[in-house]
């Protein structure tokens, strides 16, 4: 088993242009769209935690800031860098599963989550594999 960060990237282009829902911004979503799609969230950590694959997960705030060391003194905080369009992470999971591409197949049915008239959204979701192995403790 290898455990590997899903991280779900919002931005208004996430999707392709020519899917209809896939660029909507959420909060041009009715209420009952947004209940769905979080209930779609909640029924795939289910099934992955039923298949022994779910870690953790958390959906995250909009509002953030880079933080830096910069010598000694008050630290810089900014709300960049960001690419040319500001995304925002919108949430993470962390799953432990067999295979790369079992990674690949749940985050490909995670990006499927409904948006805008309950189309699937279609956002990207990075895939990142913890690096090494972390430490078992027993007593």
């Amino acid at each position: 088993m290898a455990k590997y960060l899903l991280l779900k990237h919002y931005n208004r282009t996430s999707g392709p242009d020519w899917l209809p829902g896939t660029n909507v911004p959420m909060d041009q979503w009715a209420p009952e769209e947004i209940t769905e799609h979080v209930a779609f969230m909640q029924r795939w950590a289910d099934e992955m935690s039923e298949r022994g694959e779910f870690v953790d997960g958390q959906a995250l705030a909009p509002e953030g800031a880079f933080v830096r060391y910069d010598g000694e003194g008050k630290p810089p905080v900014t709300d960049g860098p960001f690419p040319e369009t500001k995304e925002l992470i919108a949430g993470w999971m962390v799953i432990d599963v067999d295979s790369q591409e079992r990674a690949y197949e749940a985050a490909a049915r995670l990006s499927a989550a409904p948006g805008k008239d309950g189309q699937p959204i279609h956002e990207w979701i990075e895939v990142r594999p913890f690096y090494g192995e972390a430490p078992v403790v027993t007593e």
